[in-house]
C-alpha cells in the first residue's frame, strides 16, 4: 500500500490529492514501485479522507461517484499501479457543507471504478467508517466490484462482514502493528489465519530495519518460508 492519497473537496466536488511523499513515490516509480512489482508483490494506492467532508460514502449521484472513479483509474494507469484501497477515515462528513453518508454512494463508486479498471486490477476495502457501516451492500454486485476486505484494528483478530463477499480467501481477520504487536501474537494470528481459511493477513508499519526474525514467525505459518532481509543498496 502506498499510504496515502486523499479525497479532498474544492467547494463543489471531490478530487484526488497527492501529498509530497506520495507524489515523490509515484514519480519515482521506476525505483520505488517497479522493483516491488517485479518481485511478485502488488502495489495499491490507499485513499484516505482528509477532514474536508468529501468521502466515499456521500456522493449523491452515480455521476459524481464516477467522476471521482475516473481520477482514481487515471492514477492507476498513469503510475502503473495494481489497484486502489479505500480507507474511510478522517473524512469529517458534513464539513464545508458536504452531505452526510448514504447507503448507495460507496456502491456507486466501486462499481464505477471496476468498470473503468476492468477485472484484473484490485479494489479493496479497509473495513472502517461509513463506507463499511452505512453502505447497503445488497444494492450492487459486491463480489465483482470488491476483491478484498480486511480488519483495520490493530492488534485484533476479527473478520469484517461484507454481504456478498463470502469467500474467506478474500477476507482478512488478522491485523497487526509491526511496531507494537508482540511476536507471539503475530505468529498466533498467522496460525489462526491458516486454520480458519482466511486469505489475507494485514501488517502495518513496516520500518527500514531488519525485522526478519519477527516476520518469519508470520511467514512460516502462512507460507512455510522464513523471511529474508536485504538492505537497500547504497551508492
Amino acid at each position: 500500500m502506498i499510504f496515502a492519497a486523499n479525497i479532498n473537496y474544492d467547494g463543489q466536488k471531490a478530487y484526488l490529492h497527492f501529498n509530497e511523499r506520495v507524489t515523490q513515490t509515484l514519480q519515482d516509480a521506476e525505483n520505488q514501485i517497479r522493483p516491488v512489482q517485479a518481485g511478485g508483490t502488488k502495489v495499491l494506492l490507499s485513499v484516505l479522507g482528509n477532514h474536508q467532508g468529501a468521502g466515499f460514502a456521500n456522493f449523491t449521484s452515480f455521476a459524481q461517484a464516477d467522476a471521482f472513479a475516473a481520477q482514481l483509474a487515471d492514477a492507476v494507469a498513469t503510475y502503473g499501479l495494481d489497484g486502489i484501497d479505500f480507507d474511510d477515515e478522517w473524512t469529517e462528513y458534513g464539513a464545508n457543507g458536504t452531505p452526510q453518508p448514504n447507503s448507495e454512494s460507496f456502491g456507486w463508486l466501486v462499481t464505477a471504478l471496476r468498470d473503468r479498471l476492468g477485472p484484473d486490477k484490485i479494489i479493496s476495502l479497509y473495513a472502517i467508517g461509513p463506507s463499511y457501516t452505512t453502505t447497503d451492500f445488497s444494492r450492487f454486485d459486491v463480489a465483482s466490484a470488491i476483491d478484498y476486505a480486511w480488519n483495520p484494528y490493530y492488534p485484533t483478530y476479527d473478520a469484517p462482514t461484507v454481504p456478498g463477499l463470502d469467500d474467506r480467501a478474500r477476507i482478512g481477520a488478522a491485523a497487526i502493528d509491526l511496531a507494537n504487536t508482540s511476536a507471539s501474537t503475530a505468529a498466533d494470528f498467522a496460525r489462526r489465519t491458516v486454520a480458519d481459511g482466511y486469505g489475507v493477513y494485514v501488517a502495518y508499519n513496516l520500518t527500514a530495519t531488519d525485522q526478519s526474525a519477527y516476520l518469519s514467525g508470520i511467514t512460516q505459518a502462512l507460507k512455510g518460508e522464513a523471511t529474508q532481509y536485504r538492505a537497500a543498496p547504497t551508492n
